[in-house]
């Protein structure tokens, strides 16, 4: 941990590392979830589907080592048992226990929507106070609202296919 980045961050320091511990958890919790849909995935469109699952797991994955980097510049520890990864969770798990890429797309939709509210409040509670997380917050922000289009572009695809038209 560096002794002045640590200083710089004009905010509560160990409140900030639980928040970003919360969103540590909900990305392996999210890459989790992709990477097991892609498996499982039934139904129209599948091949699509599943890329763009496959796509967002890595994404996710990425995120999760980008929060574990700053969790750790900020002398903090990212959870370490992944069955904590619930107690810590924004956002849940959702099994894909239906494999249906309609039920797939639902669900990470929803994931996603949860996980824009967090980091735009992650962003908001960071701006001018620690400009490093904040600029982490950011890049996730934008890779979780092209997520979210991704998915209901799909999800208008599929819906046009099942209506047989």
């Amino acid at each position: 941990m560096g002794t002045r980045g640590r200083e710089i961050v004009g905010m509560d320091v160990e409140k900030l590392l639980g928040l970003l511990n919360k969103a540590y958890a909900d990305e392996w919790l999210a890459h989790y979830q992709y990477w097991l849909g892609a498996k499982v995935a039934k139904g129209p469109m599948k091949e699509a589907v599943i890329a763009e699952l496959i796509q967002h797991a890595a994404d996710e994955l990425r995120h999760a080592d980008m929060l574990t980097t700053r969790i750790i510049q900020l002398g903090g520890t990212p959870v370490l048992n992944p069955a904590d990864w619930f107690k810590h969770s924004n956002c849940g798990y959702d099994a894909p226990a239906d494999p249906f890429v309609q039920k797939l797309l639902d669900q990470n939709i929803k994931g996603e929507q949860c996980a824009i509210n967090v980091y735009k409040a992650l962003v908001e509670l960071t701006a001018n106070k620690d400009l490093v997380t904040y600029n982490i917050a950011l890049q996730i922000l934008q890779d979780e609202v092209a997520h979210e289009e991704d998915l209901q572009a799909l999800q208008e695809d599929l819906e046009t296919i099942l209506k047989g038209r």
